[in-house]
């Protein structure tokens, strides 16, 4: 297997940048996640889930990034209008982009716990509002958030970050693959789906590779990964953005044929460089 694609995503929620190489620190990819939106209207750090217009801007560094703080960043917009994170109207020019009051952010001490606690939800019912999060229907199972860190009821994000769980998200060709196959008139783009490393699985016959890989660990380069849990998927991969039109038949097809999961969320055991091309090894 071979690292195929490498992404980084300098804002929360908004489109990234391919990369070719990228050395992983303990909080994973220098630079990844370091920005996001504050929703001034109902509270709380807020990425696509409930903003769904951010999944139509990008964003990318002219220069490489800090490996710890947040390093000016190059935010594109729907009409290709461009700012920069440090641009002093930022948040006047979000918000109108959005039509929604919002406030961009670097990231702050993990100290801030008023920062990073959760908005009020979408409804009263935490039932109806974790169904709307991850776009189930009545009948179709919630995700066992059980298996996250428990600080992700209380706050959006793990404290000091804006990743939604683990600092890294890798998906295979295979399970993209074989989600087209099933679904053909569906768009099964890895854009959707959000990966830090996309992996090319040559040999694998197993219809989502990895599914396997909970509690194993991989080298990448000269990078060692382990894997926590699979991920979840949310209403995010049901967007329409860019060249992807709104699919809700994602999400549905998903649930159906893998229980709602795709891709595999992973820590930095051993720092290192990981080079497009690489090879990926499971070392248990």
């Amino acid at each position: 297997m071979l690292v195929g694609e490498i992404w980084r995503y300098p804002v929360k929620s908004m489109g990234g940048e391919r990369l070719e190489e990228v050395n992983v620190i303990e909080r994973g990819i220098p630079g990844d996640r370091a920005w996001a939106v504050r929703d001034e209207v109902r509270g709380g750090i807020r990425g696509a889930k409930q903003i769904a217009d951010l999944m139509k801007f990008s964003s990318r560094y002219e220069n490489a990034p800090h490996d710890t703080e947040s390093s000016e960043a190059q935010i594109v917009l729907a009409d290709d209008s461009r700012a920069t994170t440090s641009d002093p109207n930022i948040n006047e020019i979000l918000s109108s982009a959005l039509d929604h009051a919002v406030t961009l952010w670097p990231l702050m001490p993990p100290e801030d716990l008023d920062h990073y606690r959760r908005g009020a939800p979408d409804s009263d019912d935490p039932e109806t509002h974790w169904r709307g999060v991850f776009n189930r229907l009545e009948g179709e199972p919630l995700p066992d958030m059980s298996v996250f860190p428990v600080e992700l009821m209380e706050f959006e994000s793990p404290l000091g970050t804006y990743f939604d769980a683990f600092p890294l998200l890798l998906m295979t060709t295979q399970s993209l693959t074989t989600m087209s196959d099933r679904v053909p008139d569906s768009q099964f783009d890895v854009r959707r789906f959000r990966p830090n490393f996309l992996i090319s699985d040559l040999d694998s016959d197993d219809a989502f590779p990895e599914l396997g890989w909970e509690g194993k660990r991989a080298q990448l380069g000269s990078a060692v990964l382990r894997f926590t849990v699979t991920c979840p998927r949310c209403v995010m991969v049901t967007r329409g953005f860019e060249d992807l039109p709104k699919d809700p038949k994602i999400m549905r097809t998903l649930v159906k044929e893998n229980g709602g999961h795709m891709g595999v969320y992973a820590s930095v055991e051993e720092p290192g460089t990981i080079h497009r091309g690489d090879s990926f090894e499971l070392i248990d």
